[in-house]
């Protein structure tokens, strides 16, 4: 049993790890923090990564714990509609296979499939990895020295796995121009449930989410003066103090509650172009691999995909790993690309630079409401064109999944 080193615990590792299971591997799951992190941002789920998830029985909670969204609201300085859309249009062009919800919760879901099968080293890192004839020596900062048949970075936009296989981040990374930053506030009012609503002025924006338990989620998506990010968290609410000082609507209200806040998720908006996504015995996954930026809304679906695919193709290959990552690679190449360069188009609508751009872009989400001018606009963009392979598995997802299996005659197609 071919033994497998994923580090990350994020979306596309314990995706990973759970097919690398059924596929009769030995995942075992490293992660540098010491629990699995909570709050962040909230992701709309469709597509592919929605199928997957349905293949691993998790629909049915992902819909409980979900939101599902009525409206996309643009606001001006008093709270006023500018201008959005009923989010209807988003579950026509995917048959109703649509939800939001936190990045946090499909992480702790896709976890949970983990439990009695995969061993799992919480605040630990690989700090050396080494490629031998027969396998990969990788030495752990607090478990030592180990060895796996093979090594896969599903450690996000700042993979440790790719800096230390591949070279350093500034050699992939495509800067887009964006910084973004999320941050929940508890008890804020005022609470406008299911409705999405966004403030926007030239070079930055506020969105305002309602979650349960009386939360509120702040995403805040600007552009970028400098290259520099700062790196401390009371660096970066000084940066964002700056850039949100003098804005109108709830700016002064949201800045309060940001310097109340311990948890803060600070980053750049970028993209990972690599010329491959394996050497040798170690491959990459999701935002390690290919990175399409946050503001692209299906990173979590695209992790899933990828390391559904990767699992699926080293059981198809049966050992033979070269010829199992060349075609994930040739599988998921152009999908891939194709989804990047829609995000370098999208990500411009979040901030416009100037006030022309900003009264354009709610032009064009005020026609929106017109009937079928939506799906015209972004149905491209929605529509999964990549056909999900059929695996046949050694054995059943449902097997190693007792608390979230699906129905025996939905998983008898998947095999």
């Amino acid at each position: 049993m071919a033994a497998v080193l994923i580090s990350g615990a994020g979306i596309a590792g314990p995706t990973l790890a759970s097919w690398l299971k059924v596929g009769g591997f030995k995942p075992t799951l490293i992660e540098r923090a010491p629990a699995l992190r909570t709050g962040g941002y909230v992701i709309d789920f469709w597509g592919l990564g929605y199928d997957i998830a349905e293949r691993m029985g998790l629909i049915s909670e992902i819909n409980r714990i979900g939101y599902h969204v009525q409206e996309m609201r643009i606001v001006d300085d008093g709270g006023r509609r500018l201008a959005g859309f009923g989010t209807r249009v988003f579950s026509e062009l995917t048959g109703g296979r649509y939800v939001t919800l936190q990045r946090s919760d499909l992480s702790r879901l896709l976890f949970q499939t983990l439990k009695g099968h995969t061993e799992i080293l919480f605040d630990d890192e690989i700090v050396a990895i080494e490629e031998q004839s027969n396998d990969v020596r990788v030495e752990l900062k607090h478990a030592g020295l180990r060895r796996f048949d093979y090594v896969v970075g599903a450690d996000g936009l700042h993979s440790a796995v790719r800096k230390l296989a591949f070279g350093p981040q500034s050699q992939f990374e495509t800067d887009l121009g964006y910084r973004v930053a999320a941050f929940e506030a508890p008890g804020y009012r005022p609470r406008d449930d299911d409705v999405y609503l966004i403030y926007g002025q030239p070079r930055r924006m506020v969105g305002r989410f309602t979650l349960r338990d009386d939360r509120t989620l702040f995403l805040l998506v600007f552009l970028a003066t400098n290259t520099d990010l700062p790196t401390t968290q009371a660096e970066q609410k000084t940066m964002l103090r700056d850039v949100y000082h003098n804005g109108g609507w709830e700016c002064s209200d949201m800045l309060a509650e940001l310097a109340r806040t311990d948890e803060l998720y600070f980053d750049r908006v970028s993209q990972i172009r690599l010329p491959e996504w394996s050497r040798g015995r170690i491959a990459l996954v999701g935002d390690a691999a290919f990175c399409v930026s946050l503001l692209a809304g299906q990173g979590s679906a695209l992790a899933m995909i990828s390391a559904y695919v990767l699992a699926g193709e080293l059981a198809v290959a049966r050992g033979q790993y070269s010829q199992a990552f060349g075609r994930y690679e040739a599988l998921l190449r152009s999908y891939i690309a194709t989804k990047q360069r829609g995000a370098v188009r999208f990500a411009g609508a979040f901030a416009p630079k100037t006030q022309i751009g900003v009264l354009v872009r709610n032009l064009v989400v005020r026609a929106f409401a017109i009937p079928g001018l939506a799906k015209l606009a972004v149905g491209r963009d929605i529509a999964d064109k990549l056909r999900l392979p059929d695996y046949r598995w050694p054995a059943s997802i449902d097997s190693i999944l007792p608390d979230h299996s699906p129905r025996a005659q939905d998983q008898e197609r998947f095999r």
